[in-house]
């Protein structure tokens, strides 16, 4: 469970201005980032109970900004302001107070949230006597630190009692939500699941935005029908694809809706932001998506001659990864032998980039190669025809499995024919199809045409 809280980013850009302004942007050690900002707004006089408390509401603000996306979600290229009217005080090349320094060496990766929520508390704060506000006062905490209050419960007297405190919350390098790639009808994978969920939320508040049935993962057209109606809302491109300008508008009416920048923000839930594919895939790693990443290197070694094919068996074991780090050579990425993100997409890119260099009947008798993304129910085109072709010359010769009347569209009678085979061959019954249940089909419609035909399935 600790995993789904975020975590601290190693950096943090600051906008030297206010958010609209031409100010210069500085990128800085988020260490020194807080470190800075305690400095500016607190005297190291106080009590230490008050400047514990103030840390932990510096950091947590900050974090609560970068989680959000709050300014980049708006189309800027920074993570927080250094103006106290949207943002805390930071000053550059300001000395740091000794003892301030130590204790955010010590505080720095805690931070607040709500009991049953994920999201980092929006815990403004100001000084309470020329200002005040609905969160921490920081005068306030000198005077209930000197009657004994400690940290925790200075920050329970202005935030409530439903906090909490993350500690020792990890670091990483600060990545970008958007995933790098627009999302498109057939693609899958937690960055479209964490988008279904966001819709959905939006449409409570904009109900024309019809709902997505399922947050499974895959962009199927309940999704692409959801994203159009997005774009037409807040006048975008009506193409239903999620390229960087819907990602991020569709983040900023979720903050929105959700009041992530407020006091009384709305509980994140668990469920959405629980991956459902993991995020990287390393030596070890076993599954469906091992397999489809194996699919990839298999067929992109067949037109890249320096490239090694691998055993499609969804186990990620010594001879994976070497095909991993042979790719990543190859095209210039960092050579680690892990699925990343960025070598996820280099890989979809690649494989997408053959298959539509291919000719027309390429494939002679054999089945043509995965199209390159999820074929599911509502889809209507010559992939999904191709596919019902497969199906029903293998339910003529497994009289186990139905057959399937070839008409171009994803209907319920596919459907059961994908999950019927699917169940057979040992594959999860998801009654869509991506690679790894293309790559069965292909395998079994190529041994029937071609020879080495199963006894049984």
């Amino acid at each position: 469970m600790a995993d789904l809280y975020p975590k601290i980013p190693n950096e943090i850009t600051v906008h030297l201005g206010t958010p609209a302004s031409g100010a210069e942007n500085v990128t800085v050690n988020f260490v020194d980032y807080i470190k800075n900002v305690a400095s500016s707004e607190l005297l190291p006089s106080w009590p230490e109970s008050a400047l514990r408390a103030n840390i932990l509401a510096i950091v947590t603000f900050a974090l609560n900004r970068v989680y959000s996306e709050w300014y980049r979600s708006q189309g800027y290229d920074f993570d927080i302001t250094n103006t106290t009217q949207y943002d805390q005080s930071y000053k550059s090349g300001r000395d740091v107070f000794e003892n301030i320094s130590r204790l955010v060496d010590e505080l720095f990766n805690n931070y607040i949230i709500r009991k049953d929520t994920v999201q980092p508390l929006f815990a403004q704060f100001c000084n309470g006597t020329t200002v005040t506000c609905q969160g921490l006062s920081q005068w306030g905490s000198v005077q209930l630190a000197k009657k004994g209050y400690t940290p925790f419960q200075i920050l329970q007297y202005f935030y409530g009692d439903d906090i909490t405190i993350v500690q020792n919350a990890p670091v990483e390098e600060k990545i970008e939500s958007y995933p790098g790639r627009p999302l498109r009808l057939g693609d899958f994978g937690n960055d479209v699941r964490v988008i279904q969920f966001e819709l959905n939320r939006i449409a409570d508040n904009y109900p024309a935005i019809p709902k997505i049935s399922e947050a499974d993962g895959i962009f199927k057209d309940s999704t692409e029908n959801a994203v159009v109606k997005f774009q037409e809302i807040f006048s975008l491109v009506q193409d239903g694809i999620i390229g960087k300008a819907t990602w991020y508008k569709i983040k900023y009416v979720y903050n929105s809706v959700r009041k992530l920048a407020d006091l009384s923000a709305e509980a994140i839930p668990i469920e959405e932001v629980t991956p459902k594919y993991p995020d990287t895939l390393q030596l070890g790693s076993q599954g469906i998506a091992v397999r489809y990443a194996q699919y990839y290197l298999n067929v992109i070694s067949l037109f890249v001659y320096s490239l090694d094919p691998v055993t499609i068996d969804g186990n990620f074991g010594p001879n994976t990864k070497k095909a991993v780090e042979e790719f990543q050579k190859y095209y210039g990425l960092e050579v680690t032998g892990i699925i990343n993100r960025e070598t996820i997409n280099k890989m979809i890119d690649v494989y997408r980039g053959i298959i539509q260099s291919l000719p027309e009947g390429y494939e002679g008798e054999k089945a043509k190669y995965y199209p390159g993304y999820v074929l599911s129910p509502g889809m209507e085109n010559e992939n999904v025809r191709d596919l019902q072709k497969y199906l029903a010359l293998i339910g003529r010769t497994y009289t186990s499995l139905q057959a399937v009347p070839i008409t171009g569209y994803y209907g319920e009678v596919t459907e059961a024919a994908v999950r019927d085979f699917q169940k057979a061959f040992g594959l999860p019954q998801t009654g869509s199809v991506g690679a790894t249940t293309w790559g069965e089909i292909e395998r079994a419609y190529n041994a029937i045409t071609l020879g080495g035909l199963r006894n049984s399935v």
